[in-house]
């Protein structure tokens, strides 16, 4: 049976990020997106090597426990590991290129922050993402979509604001979308957690357990 087959129907959504560490923003914002766009699942993606930035505090496998353990009990929410198990650097165009093969009748969307939005034209190939795949892009206040440049344009292309579009095509659209936010700051919850600090809250307790069992951000002597 091929993946396609055996995969429910309706729009898998993509959601990648270092999760160093996935916390409770993370999950309420997939979460919201799951419900309001009527995606049949969201996939977490932790990033294997990522371009963007410094290394990690948590290392990969660790990373990837903590998203295994903190979308366990959520229906809907799976874990892909392919970017941790990449070799080298990890572009998100490679992951959209391996799932649209593996999808090819598929609606995907890649669930991104408005920041992460307002930073796409910085990515290895930004524009056949949107070849690949739709972008859903998760609405921060004080943040406002790109009327000019580069974004601009493509906003005007692709912007839709109805989901059914979503629906009834494969990739190709931007659609904005206003989420409840829970200001948690991955960088100051790892200052926290490297001085000793407890989580509870910020994390769920499954998470909140892995990062004590394994020692994620055990202070480095």
């Amino acid at each position: 049976m091929s993946p396609e087959s055996s995969t429910p129907p309706g729009p898998l959504g993509l959601f990648g990020g270092t999760f160093d560490p996935i916390h409770n923003g993370h999950l309420r914002t997939a979460f919201e997106l799951l419900r309001a766009l009527k995606l049949a699942e969201v996939r977490f993606l932790p990033t294997g090597n990522p371009p963007h930035r410094e290394s990690t505090q948590a290392d990969a496998a660790q990373r990837l426990a903590m998203v295994r353990a903190a979308v366990a009990d959520q229906p809907g929410f799976t874990v892909d590991d392919r970017e941790v198990r990449r070799t080298g650097l990890s572009y998100s165009v490679d992951t959209l290129t391996e799932l649209r093969a593996e999808f090819p009748h598929r609606s995907l969307c890649l669930l991104l922050g408005m920041d992460a939005f307002l930073g796409l034209p910085n990515w290895h190939r930004w524009q056949e993402i949107l070849e690949l795949a739709h972008v859903v892009v998760a609405h921060r206040p004080g943040w406002k979509a790109p009327t000019q440049g580069p974004l601009g344009e493509v906003m005007v292309d692709r912007g839709t604001g109805a989901i059914r579009d979503l629906h009834g095509s494969q990739a190709g659209k931007i659609y904005v979308h206003a989420v409840t936010q829970l200001e948690i700051s991955s960088t100051e919850l790892r200052q926290m957690l490297v001085a000793g600090g407890d989580p509870r809250y910020l994390v769920p307790d499954s998470v909140r357990e892995v990062v004590r069992q394994l020692g994620c951000y055990a202070r480095r002597q």
